[in-house]
């Protein structure tokens, strides 16, 4: 068996890029290797800003010889009347590389077809890996590419150097001018700019000796510890956070962690104010005492080792002076004015031009929130609407937040808090644009959970009602996201309540003229598969899915209903009765209009005794689903399955006389429709055992 390493050279690479090109990769590796019959055991991929280095063991030594069946034109149509070859058949054996002695025929359907097989020898793996190798790079795609030096290649930066070896030998290759070899880089300010490559062991050993770790996990648990080492030292607690983590370890290849100093007056700020400039503008580590509160020290780290870190440290300092000085000029500016009389600006800012203002929104929010608070019974204090509807979106004026936009709702809350607004509209204000990403925190509060379905339905009814929706990957609204979001609200509140309602409302918000029954469709199906999502993050079976999707809107009970179902529907009673309640569901489809079951038209036993016992399971069933025992329901009602297979195997249910028939199918549609009330059983996929 062989191995390879490949290293691809390029400009830093912006971090955000990193897991998408690891990945791409990786998938096209394991595509082209199989596409060209080469076998291969592992598969391992590491990253720095400089590089990508993909390693391969186990590779096969050869590509695996090729031997398949092909099949040509028909018989009749290949020869002429001297049995001499047509031009179909010609051009068939011409792009097969054939003769007329490699064809025979088979017969399909009436005719029969020519046939051949045709045999290719496995090349050598080494030959194969100078198309491969070129490949992976060209299938790599990113959201902002970039030509240079008059190349028709495109890359997020600019390729300098590729480094192939195969079991230690140099692999050659071209790609637009850019010469495979045994050559590498180390570290661009501390290693060698010419490194010889020898073995593959050696490559790692080189690399590290040049201020180059070339594994991205051992790079970030390098600067986990150097980090916490240094809170340690400053008689403090990391502020962790793995999404930094993994950002850092990507925007640099030797990790040397250290700490610098703000002045205490910074202090005075909210939590977040400092928390937000030191990571998501400086990529920096908080640092907290025993309690939780902000030491006046930073932790960062340097791409290098500690030569003249006290420099670095300066610099760092000096950068963070400036975004703090700036916070706190702009925190003392906005507590000028409390927070309600920055309300009226927000009518100076456009949301959407046929959907008003941010002012116009809010209003819309207010009115939602109080219809919702009726609808799903939070007994909130119409008071505490009113009050917070004038407040949660006032943040987006002031200073702190046109600087800093990660911001907005957590400066309302703080600015909030300083005006001494009741708590609980202080967190809502907060809470509002919660979950703000997948895995994010959910409004605890009730009136944050009434203001953040209201501000997220209300967008995307909006933009809906518009004909603005999420289009493949598209999705400049969030939309997606938002409606996640209110999924998760739903479900983590236990709100029993049909999704159709909250949207009527919101829908009934909206001032310009739109087609309100075919929007309130297309914004249910778009919730339903956000929901089917969620579902199968759980590992719900996809049939399960389809079986209790489409029976409402009631997310809440239909993630219940879905998970109880999912063992029952396992069971070999439930596969044993799928097959009889599929024939119910086929003929109660034939039924045009549902009537009342005529007990005197019931006129053979087996369909007294079917009517018989679905009156005794009927309430039973009914009461069961209004206490949400989904799947007792589902367990009570397959008891009538043997009364059903006798009707269906005794009873002709189409009779010549059509009152008969009617009621017969009536029968079957009443069943049916019980079943439907539990789940769709047509929809299960039935195991044959």
């Amino acid at each position: 068996m062989s191995r390879l390493l490949f290293e691809l050279g390029v400009e830093e690479m912006p971090s955000r890029f990193m897991k998408s090109t690891i990945n791409q990769i990786e998938n096209a590796t394991k595509k082209l290797f199989l596409e060209n019959r080469i076998s291969f055991e592992e598969i391992k991929i590491n990253a720095t800003p400089r590089r990508f280095i993909l390693l391969v063991e186990g590779l096969s030594d050869r590509q695996e010889d090729l031997e398949e069946e092909v099949k040509g034109p028909s018989k009749k149509i290949s020869f002429d009347e001297d049995n001499n070859p047509k031009k179909p058949l010609e051009g068939f054996l011409r792009s097969k590389n054939l003769s007329v002695d490699d064809i025979y025929f088979k017969t399909i359907g009436k005719d029969e077809y020519v046939h051949a097989k045709i045999k290719e020898e496995g090349k050598e793996t080494k030959e194969i890996l100078k198309n491969i190798i070129p490949n992976i790079i060209l299938s790599i795609n990113h959201p902002k590419s970039m030509k240079w030096g008059g190349k028709n290649l495109k890359f997020a930066r600019p390729i300098r150097w590729l480094l192939t070896l195969f079991n230690n030998e140099a692999l050659e290759f071209d790609l637009e001018g850019i010469k495979s070899s045994n050559i590498t880089r180390g570290h661009r300010f501390l290693g060698e700019s010419k490194i010889e490559i020898n073995t593959i062991e050696e490559y790692f050993e080189k690399l590290e000796k040049n201020f180059v770790i070339v594994d991205q996990d051992k790079r970030k648990a390098i600067i986990k510890e150097q980090c916490r080492n240094v809170a340690k030292d400053l008689n403090g607690t990391l502020l962790e956070d793995e999404d930094l983590f993994d950002e850092v370890s990507y925007i640099l290849e030797y990790p040397t962690a250290f700490y610098g100093d703000f002045d205490k007056e910074y202090l005075k700020l909210p939590k977040e104010a400092i928390i937000t400039p030191m990571k998501e503008h400086q990529r920096y580590f908080p640092v907290v005492d025993s309690n939780g509160n902000l030491l006046p020290n930073f932790i960062t780290v340097r791409n290098g080792d500690s030569y003249k870190i006290e420099n670095v440290k300066k610099g760092n300092e000096k950068v963070l002076e400036a975004r703090l000085s700036d916070a706190l000029f702009f925190f003392k500016e906005d507590t000028k004015k409390d927070l309600e009389s920055y309300f009226e600006k927000l009518d100076q800012i456009v949301f959407q031009e046929k959907l008003g203002t941010i002012k116009d929104k809010t209003l819309r929010i207010r009115a939602i929130s109080a219809k919702l608070n009726k609808l799903i019974n939070l007994n909130l204090d119409d008071e505490k609407i009113n009050r917070v509807s004038k407040l949660f979106k006032s943040d987006l004026v002031t200073n702190m937040v046109f600087e800093f936009t990660e911001l907005q709702g957590v400066m309302g809350r703080e600015y909030a808090k300083l005006n001494n607004e009741d708590s609980e509209v202080c967190e809502a204000i907060y809470e509002h644009y919660l979950p703000r990403f997948a895995g994010d925190e959910l409004p605890k509060t009730k009136l944050g959970v009434a203001l953040s379905i209201a501000d997220k339905i209300d967008s995307i009814c909006g933009f809906f009602s518009l004909n603005i929706k999420p289009t493949g990957s598209q999705d400049p609204y969030a939309l997606r996201r938002q409606a996640l979001g209110i999924l998760n609200i739903i479900i983590d509140n236990e709100i029993d309540i049909d999704l159709k309602e909250i949207i009527s409302i919101s829908l009934e918000e909206l001032k310009h003229d739109f087609d309100k029954e075919k929007v309130l469709d297309e914004i249910l199906d778009f919730f339903r598969l956000r929901f089917k999502n969620i579902l199968e993050d759980l590992n719900i079976r996809y049939d399960v899915i389809d079986s209790i999707i489409d029976l409402d809107a009631n997310f809440f009970n239909l993630r219940l209903r879905a998970l109880k179902l999912v063992n029952v529907i396992d069971n070999n009673d439930t596969q044993e009765a799928l097959v009889a309640f599929n024939r119910v569901n086929n003929l109660a489809s034939k039924l045009e209009s549902k009537k009342d079951i005529d007990e005197s038209l019931l006129k053979e036993d087996e369909e007294k005794k079917l009517f018989d016992d679905y009156k005794l399971i009927n309430n039973n069933v009914i009461n069961l689903l209004e206490n949400s025992d989904y799947d007792k329901a589902l367990v009570e009602f397959i008891k009538i399955k043997t009364p059903v297979d006798n009707m269906l195997d005794n009873v002709m249910i189409m009779d010549k006389d059509e009152a008969i028939k009617t009621n017969r199918l009536n029968l079957l549609r009443t069943i049916s429709d019980l079943m439907l009330q539990i789940c769709d059983l047509s929809k299960i996929v039935y195991k044959n055992n």
